[in-house]
């Protein structure tokens, strides 16, 4: 008897499925054979600046909690310039083999791309690992501005006869963008003076040349035990640790404001997902472990370690904020 039409598209739909089946087997016992022999070699997390910033000892205390877990140095390598593009297109660039990585920062990452049009693109040219660190920023005022809390700075600069100014840590820098997108909700203008770095313009916050000055927590908060300053908000959507009596910005009239910046890493696309895996468990681990955690506050950030696909949700929300704060504040590449 011959076989039925019918019988023989069941037996081609059963080999099909056993095909896909062992297809899927294969793929996945080369993706544990993917990390068990990675790494092989040392490994190097390129930072996007000099030596001796935040983000290079965030890198280096990555680097070091690495190290003992992988069984392979892992090694920083500083390249600096154009404000972090040459190592974020570096690191693009590089084979996707998981020996290059990138100490990735909210500016390369989010608010270049929102400037001007960059060699390279935040999304499809890198896979994110997961995010090491974040930190709000803090609004510190001069002890002479006659306010107490964001209400009060608000209604003085809208009373204010002539157009105060806030210092930034330059043109474009997240303390710029964070102070443009908090204006902009407040209805009010302020004049931004750029300073080169955060330090000269919380300087002159505290000479009382400038009355205002939203910094980074690590730069705020051992000045603000001086008595020069007061810190009046924190830009994230729930209090710092080491500030808990100061509200947020969305605490005091302005809810959904959120500004923080972060340090993560991420490697060049496609990537093997199994090295990718293992770099995110390895870095979960260190967000949960004690030693890890004092190290990072001890410079004045919060641990994360994060999941790659939060990490994606993580950038895919800040490209359309710093994206806003770029349009608002009018300001263009160098």
């Amino acid at each position: 008897m011959r076989p039925s039409i019918l019988s023989l598209h069941d037996k081609h739909r059963r080999l099909a499925l056993r095909i896909t089946f062992a297809c899927s087997l294969l793929l996945g016992l080369a993706g544990q054979a993917v990390a068990q022999a990675w790494p092989q070699k040392s490994i190097r997390i390129v930072v996007p600046f000099s030596a001796g910033g935040n983000t290079d000892s965030i890198a280096r205390i990555t680097a070091d909690w690495l190290t003992q877990k992988l069984g392979q140095t892992v090694i920083v390598e500083n390249k600096p310039g154009a404000s972090g593009a040459i190592a974020a297109e570096f690191v693009a660039r590089a084979p996707a083999d998981g020996y290059t990585l990138f100490m990735a920062t909210l500016p390369q990452m989010a608010v270049l791309p929102a400037m001007a049009k960059t060699s390279y693109d935040p999304v499809t040219d890198f896979a994110p690992v997961s995010i090491v660190a974040s930190n709000a920023f803090a609004l510190a005022v001069n002890e002479a501005v006659p306010a107490k809390s964001l209400p009060e700075l608000v209604a003085y600069v809208r009373k204010n006869p002539t157009k105060l100014i806030y210092a930034s840590a330059g043109n474009a820098s997240l303390s710029h963008l964070s102070v443009v997108l908090l204006l902009k909700r407040a209805g009010i203008e302020m004049e931004h003076v750029g300073y080169k770095g955060g330090a000269p313009a919380l300087a002159d916050v505290i000479a009382g040349h400038a009355p205002m000055y939203f910094g980074n927590l690590a730069e705020i908060i051992p000045q603000s035990k001086s008595g020069k300053i007061k810190v009046l908000a924190v830009s994230g959507d729930k209090r710092a640790p080491q500030l808990p009596g100061v509200p947020t910005v969305a605490e005091q009239g302005y809810p959904g404001y959120r500004t923080n910046t972060w340090n993560a890493i991420a490697a060049p696309a496609k990537t093997p997902p199994a090295v990718i895996e293992r770099l995110a468990r390895e870095i979960a681990n260190a967000a949960r472990d004690p030693g890890f955690i004092q190290r990072l506050e001890n410079i004045g950030v919060d641990p994360v370690g994060n999941t790659p696909a939060e990490f994606a949700a993580v950038l895919k929300s800040d490209l359309a904020v710093w994206a806003e704060a770029v349009r608002i504040s009018g300001v263009k590449a160098d």
